[in-house]
C-alpha cells in the first residue's frame, strides 16, 4: 500500500468515525429529556413484574388487558398517597395562616424536658418558649431565617411535584415494557453478550435483574413500610403537617438513617401537648418502627443472588451518595458486577446467579 492509498483509507476511516461519533452524540442530546424517566421505567418493570404475573393469571394471561390493569393500579397508588400527603400540608398551612392572621394562632409553651435534648435543647426551648409567649415578634427576629425557609419549602414543593410527573411517566414506560417482558429480557441478554464477547450474557442479565429486585425489596421497600407505619402513628397523634414528617422520614429511610431522627422530635411534641399515657405508647411504636429494619432488610434484601447482601447494600448508599434515589439501583447493579466479575476472574469462572 504506497502513502497516498493509505492516506486516503486514513481519511475515509476518520470522517467515518467522526460522523458516526456525531451521529451518536445527535442521538443522546435528543433523549437525554428521557433518560432519567425510561430508566425508572425499567426498574419499576423489573421489580413489579413478579406481581404482574400473577395479575396476569387472574385476568387469564391476557397480556394487554394485565399491563392496562397494572399501570392505572401503579398510578393510583402513586397519586392517592400524593393526594393524601398534599391536603394535609395544605389544610396544615391553610389553618396556620388563617389564625396567625386573625391573630388566635398559639403555640403550646415547650416542656422542661426540651432542654435536655442533645445539642440543640437550650436554644431550641429558647425560641419556642419566645414564639408561644409572642409569635409575632419572634418571627420579625428570626425573619431572614424564616424567609430562607420558607423558600427551601416552596422549591422543594415544586421539585417534589415535577418528582412525581416523571413518576407519572415512568409508570406508564413500564406498562409498555411488561407487556413486552419477554422480548425485553432477551434483547438485554444480547447486550450483555456483545459487551461480554462470550455466552455469559443470561447470567449477567439475570444479576441486573435480581439486583434491581433486591434493592426494591429491601431499601425502598423497607422504606416505605417504615414512611407508612409512621404516618398511620402522627395521623392517630394528630401530630400537626404529618405529611411533611413522613416525607422527610422516607428520605432518611431510603438513605439509611433511622426514622426516630425525626419521630424523637414528634415524640417530644406529643409529650409536651398530650396526655402522658398515649405518648409513652406512641414512643414505644416509634422506637420499633424505627429499629423495624433490622429484621425485615434481612428478610427482602439479597434474596436469589449469590452476591452478598453487604456488597448490595454499600452499592445502594454509594450510589444514592453519587446520583440521588436513582443511584440506588445504578450503584447496586454496577458495584454487583463488579464483585461478580472479580470473583469470577479469580476463580476463573463464570457467574451464576442463584435461580
Amino acid at each position: 500500500m504506497n502513502n497516498a492509498e493509505f492516506t486516503r483509507n486514513t481519511i475515509e476511516a476518520v470522517v467515518r468515525v467522526g460522523l458516526l461519533l456525531l451521529l451518536a452524540a445527535w442521538c443522546f442530546q435528543i433523549i437525554t429529556p428521557f433518560i432519567i424517566p425510561v430508566v425508572w421505567g425499567v426498574v419499576i418493570a423489573v421489580a413489579i413484574y413478579p406481581i404482574f404475573l400473577k395479575l396476569k393469571s387472574v385476568l387469564g394471561e391476557r397480556n394487554k388487558l394485565s399491563a392496562t390493569v397494572y399501570t392505572l393500579l401503579a398510578l393510583a397508588l402513586l397519586i392517592t398517597p400524593t393526594v393524601m400527603i398534599s391536603n394535609s400540608l395544605v389544610d396544615t398551612a391553610s389553618i396556620i395562616t388563617e389564625r396567625y392572621e386573625s391573630g388566635t394562632l398559639e403555640i403550646p409553651p415547650p416542656n422542661d424536658n426540651v432542654k435536655e435534648w442533645p445539642f440543640i435543647g437550650e436554644q431550641t426551648h429558647a425560641v419556642w418558649l419566645s414564639a408561644s409567649e409572642n409569635l409575632e415578634a419572634t418571627l420579625q427576629k428570626y425573619e431572614a431565617e424564616t424567609k430562607k425557609v420558607a423558600r427551601a419549602i416552596v422549591s422543594g414543593a415544586a421539585g417534589a411535584a415535577g418528582t412525581i410527573l416523571q413518576f407519572v411517566l415512568s409508570i406508564i414506560i413500564s406498562g409498555v415494557l411488561v407487556a413486552n417482558a419477554p422480548g425485553a429480557y432477551q434483547a438485554t441478554i444480547k447486550f450483555f453478550a456483545r459487551l461480554t464477547n462470550d455466552d455469559a450474557g443470561k447470567a449477567y442479565a439475570d444479576l441486573t435483574k435480581a439486583t434491581i429486585r433486591s434493592v426494591a425489596q429491601g431499601v425502598l421497600g423497607v422504606a416505605l413500610i417504615q414512611a407508612a407505619l409512621s404516618a398511620l402513628g402522627m395521623m392517630v397523634m394528630d401530630v400537626p403537617a404529618w405529611g411533611l414528617w413522613t416525607l422527610v422520614i422516607l428520605v432518611l429511610a431510603i438513605a439509611q438513617l433511622p426514622p426516630i431522627l425525626v419521630l424523637g422530635f414528634v415524640c417530644a411534641y406529643v409529650f409536651s401537648v398530650a396526655e402522658t399515657t398515649p405518648a409513652v405508647i406512641f414512643l414505644v411504636y416509634s422506637l420499633i418502627v424505627s429499629g423495624s429494619d433490622g429484621f425485615l432488610k434481612p428478610l427482602f434484601l439479597g434474596r436469589g443472588m449469590s452476591t452478598p447482601m453487604l456488597v448490595i447494600l454499600l452499592g445502594a448508599i454509594g450510589g444514592m451518595m453519587m446520583s440521588g434515589i436513582l443511584g440506588l439501583f445504578v450503584g447496586a447493579i454496577v458495584l454487583a458486577l463488579g464483585y461478580e466479575l472479580f470473583i469470577a476472574w479469580l476463580n476463573n469462572e463464570k457467574i451464576a446467579v442463584e435461580q
